[in-house]
């Protein structure tokens, strides 16, 4: 399992994220996976939350209510592979609200 943390943005909004890409590392991870339904297939399987742990965890883009959180989480697992820890996912970037992406709060 892979962990990055991120930071959320939209028009007024600021959430620092914990995003869990829940592909196995081991054997035994993959068993437990398995036991509960993951398919486990190197496709990019990821769970979001809160950073400070309060909050919904899922990693289904569609159980969130509003547009923030499925258009991040959508976003998230389709560029899994090019987000690093402290990266901005700027949702009135992504719906081209905006012509440039946010720039994150710790370099303010």
């Amino acid at each position: 399992m892979k962990t990055k943390a991120l930071e959320l943005r939209d028009e007024g909004t600021f959430i620092p994220l914990l995003a869990v890409d829940i592909n196995p590392d081991n054997d035994a991870q993959r068993w437990l996976m398995r036991r509960v339904g993951y398919p486990c297939d190197g496709e990019p399987n990821v769970i979001v939350t809160r950073l400070e742990g309060t909050g919904s965890a899922s990693n289904d883009p569609y159980s969130w209510g509003g547009r923030t959180f499925p258009i991040a989480h959508h976003w998230i697992i389709k560029h899994w592979h090019e987000l690093k820890d402290g990266d901005v996912v700027d949702v009135s970037f992504i719906l081209h609200e905006t012509l440039t992406p946010k720039t994150s709060e710790r370099f303010a």
